[in-house]
């Protein structure tokens, strides 16, 4: 995709979520803990700070397991997933990382549907 379709494909899915929670428009994120809540399937509840930090974590792993960069080792006893890195990632501009980081949550969300 070029950068104008993912920013425009990023602008209505920000448009969708923000409908769907009745709440302002998402950054990555937001949309990120999203994903986390999702792939821990333990349905939303309260989680402390640090848990909010593993979540976009996991986000992050899901997200860039789809370009081969980490693999899902498995569940720990309470249900989280951890992966882990089986190709380095290369060091992309902050412009790059942006742009490819709305292209995976975007690519995400329509695999949902």
């Amino acid at each position: 995709m070029k950068p104008a379709e993912i920013n425009n494909k990023w602008a209505a899915l920000q448009q969708r979520i923000a409908a769907d929670f009745d709440t302002d428009l998402p950054d990555v994120k937001v949309m990120l803990f999203l994903i986390g809540v999702q792939e821990l399937g333990q349905g939303p509840r309260k989680f402390s700070k640090r848990q909010k930090e593993e979540l976009m974590h996991i986000a992050t792993c899901k997200l860039f397991s789809n370009m081969g960069f980490y693999e899902l080792e498995g569940l720990d006893q309470d249900g989280w997933p951890h992966w882990k890195l089986v190709d380095k990632i290369p060091n992309y501009t902050i412009l790059e990382q942006e742009l490819i980081m709305k292209s995976l949550i975007v690519d995400y969300f329509d695999s949902l549907n």
